[in-house]
C-alpha cells in the first residue's frame, strides 16, 4: 500500500480544512515546496496535491505550485481541484502532474471525464469519489449530488477506471480514524479497483488495517501536520515494508 501525504493549497499556502469547510482553514506552511521536500527526504515517493482555490473557482489556479514541486523534487504528484476543461487537464499535465483526479467533472459531465480516460489512459486519470452519508459531494464538497458512492464507483470501474480516491467527508480532518467499513464494502463489491483511502487517518496503527483490507494507497494529511504521525514514523514504516 502506497503512503501518499497530502498538500492542500489555498493562496499558495499549505493548509488543512476540517470536513471540507473553508472557514476552518489552518495554514501549516507558506511554502508547499518546502513541505514536499520534507516528505521526499524521508523516502516518500507519491504526493496528493489539491488546488482548493481551483475547486472553488471550478478551474485550475495553483498550477505554479504543482510545477514547482514536480520540477524540484522526484515526487510523483497526483493533482486535483477544479479540473473541469480539456485546457485545465493539459495545464496540469504540462505542469508536471503524474496523475490527475476528477470528481465533480465525473458527476457533471461524465462523457468528458470518460473521454479524458480514453485519451490519457487508466494510469493517469483517478476518479475522485468523495462522499457524505454515502452520497457523492462535488464542487469542493460544497454541493451534494444524488449519486450513491458504491454505484458511482461501480459505473466508472465498468467503464475502465482503475484508480479511485474515496474520502468520507464526515471523517476528513477529524483525526478519529478512517471509514474502514466503507472501504471494506467497496473492496468487496467492486472489482477490480485500486482504492486509495482518504480522510480521518489519525495514527500509524490504522495503516496496516487499511493495507489488510486491500487498499492500494492511503492519503494522510492532518495527522502529519498535527504531529500524530511523525515523518520519522513514516520513514520507518516505509523501510520496514521494503
Amino acid at each position: 500500500m502506497r503512503i501518499i501525504p497530502a498538500i492542500d493549497i489555498i493562496n499558495g499556502q499549505c493548509v488543512r480544512l476540517t470536513k471540507g469547510d473553508y472557514s476552518t482553514k489552518k495554514v501549516y506552511n507558506e511554502n508547499p515546496l518546502e513541505v514536499a521536500k520534507m516528505f521526499e527526504d524521508v523516502g516518500i515517493e507519491h504526493l496528493h496535491v489539491v488546488d482548493l482555490d481551483g475547486a472553488k473557482a471550478q478551474h485550475i489556479i495553483n498550477y505554479n505550485i504543482l510545477e514547482s514541486i514536480a520540477s524540484k523534487t522526484n515526487l510523483k504528484v497526483d493533482f486535483g481541484g477544479g479540473l473541469k476543461s480539456d485546457a485545465d487537464l493539459k495545464t496540469a499535465f504540462e505542469s508536471g502532474a503524474h496523475q490527475v483526479t476528477g470528481g465533480s467533472i465525473a458527476v457533471k459531465n461524465p462523457a468528458k471525464f470518460l473521454n479524458w480516460l480514453e485519451i490519457y489512459g487508466a494510469d493517469k486519470i483517478i476518479l475522485g469519489a468523495d462522499c457524505l452519508d454515502q452520497k457523492i459531494a462535488i464542487q469542493g464538497w460544497q454541493e451534494e449530488s444524488d449519486k450513491e458512492v458504491i454505484a458511482f464507483i461501480k459505473e466508472f470501474v465498468a467503464n475502465g477506471i482503475s484508480y479511485v480516491i474515496c474520502t468520507d467527508i464526515s471523517k476528513d480532518g477529524m483525526l478519529q480514524g478512517p471509514s474502514f467499513e466503507l472501504y471494506e464494502t467497496i473492496l468487496s463489491t467492486v472489482h477490480p479497483v485500486k482504492l486509495i483511502a482518504s480522510g480521518g487517518i489519525s495514527t500509524l496503527d490504522e495503516l496496516p488495517k487499511l493495507a489488510n483490507l486491500g487498499c492500494e494507497g492511503v492519503i494522510i494529511g492532518k495527522a502529519i501536520y498535527e504531529g500524530n504521525i511523525s515523518l520519522k514514523q513514516l520513514e520507518t514504516y516505509q523501510l520496514n515494508r521494503s
